[in-house]
């Protein structure tokens, strides 16, 4: 069974229910019971028309709580309701349901996690698992989101910047459990370029691609962050590489740049560098530049720290440093590894060590933790022979 084909129908199948007048919260219940039940009785009983037979169980499961609930509720489905759908307009309906679920009411947490489940066909379980989290705890998120959502019509949904950063949120997360959210992410957002020609979608898409290649080559065999001018390069894809310069490309050619572009733009630059030592520093200060001028963002101002200390020197590294606050998180490591640069080792071990008491996940306090005692010991006297 495909269970990526049986994902991708969710929104559609959930949108149908809604034009028929389920409200969101029960559309998305009952489509998640027609997915268990295509789950155990698909691999022996496949259908001809999977979206039909989905529409069709779904919709029957909404009627039976409609119908359970019909004395408490006092009302019932608008009589046309059963009434054939014309032409379904598929590709509206999942658009609008990538921006209900990226609703700006919601907090981050909550529209990553509804999105999961409405757009991604995700279970609640898998969803728990990959944020290691309790299922129930899961379900109560998901829950209050859809609470939240209550009488939000689908023809009113959130903004396009909300929808892509919330899947970026997805992409970040990585593999935990049996999902791979990276890849899911990747995947829903290949699915939303084909609804919209926003060149600011493609820029995220070969963002992610192009972070993605690098994936195999970011820890070693025993788990450990390497950090990039360490990785081999041989083992980052090229295909995925490849794909997202010529994404990039196309999208950068609409002359409308977005901060994913530039990102990605700047991704593409470390991507295109055969070594560490060969990569293009200065082009790399200038992307970021105009990612300042679209975001203002401290967090890029901390980054193009870094790209101007590789490009001009540690010492000018450290003077852009200065006008970022300190409070940014990875700060103090970025300030670790500027001093290094500068040949302040006795600073830098310090500032390593300080950073990984603040390091947000246990690899990067490790690596931060190694960091420092690397530094520390080209700083012992030399016992001569």
């Amino acid at each position: 069974m495909n269970v990526s084909l049986l994902r991708d129908l969710v929104p559609a199948v959930i949108g149908v229910l809604v034009r028929r007048g389920a409200d969101f919260a029960s559309a998305e219940d009952a489509v998640q019971e027609a997915l268990i039940k295509a789950l155990s009785t698909w691999p022996d009983d496949p259908p001809r028309d999977a979206k039909a037979w989905l529409v069709a169980v779904a919709w029957r499961k909404h009627l039976d709580e409609v119908r359970a609930e019909a004395s408490r509720r006092g009302r019932e489905l608008a009589v046309d309701a059963l009434a054939p759908d014309g032409p379904a307009l598929a590709t509206d309906d999942t658009l609008r349901l990538y921006f209900l679920c990226a609703h700006p009411t919601l907090p981050p947490a909550a529209a990553v996690a509804l999105t999961l489940r409405a757009v991604g066909g995700l279970t609640t379980r898998q969803i728990a698992a990959a944020y290691l989290v309790p299922e129930a705890t899961m379900a109560q998120r998901i829950s209050r989101a859809k609470k939240r959502l209550a009488g939000q019509p689908l023809d009113q949904p959130g903004d396009l910047g909300t929808v892509l950063r919330v899947l970026y949120l997805v992409f970040n997360e990585g593999y935990s459990g049996d999902v791979d959210l990276a890849a899911e992410a990747i995947r829903l957002a290949r699915q939303l370029t084909t609804l919209t020609d926003e060149p600011e979608v493609a820029g995220l898409l070969a963002l992610m691609l192009l972070q993605h290649a690098r994936r195999a080559s970011r820890t070693d065999p025993g788990g450990r962050l390497v950090p990039l001018a360490a990785q081999d390069r041989s083992r980052w894809d090229t295909t995925l590489i490849a794909e997202g310069v010529t994404i990039l490309q196309t999208a950068l050619a609409r002359d409308r740049l977005g901060e994913y572009q530039a990102q990605a733009a700047i991704a593409a630059l470390h991507a295109d560098a055969c070594s560490a030592e060969e990569t293009d520093w200065v082009q790399i200060v200038e992307w970021y530049d105009e990612l300042l001028t679209l975001t203002g963002s401290p967090v890029v101002r901390l980054n193009r720290a870094v790209a101007l200390g590789e490009a001009d020197g540690a010492q000018a590294g450290l003077a852009a440093l200065a006008a970022v606050d300190p409070s940014v998180p990875r700060f103090t490591a970025v300030s670790a590894h500027l001093h290094e640069r500068a040949g302040d080792l006795a600073r830098a071990a310090d500032l390593y060590a300080e950073a990984s008491h603040a390091a947000p996940s246990l690899p990067e306090r490790d690596h931060l933790t190694r960091q420092a005692a690397r530094v520390r010991h080209h700083l012992r006297p030399r016992t001569p022979p």
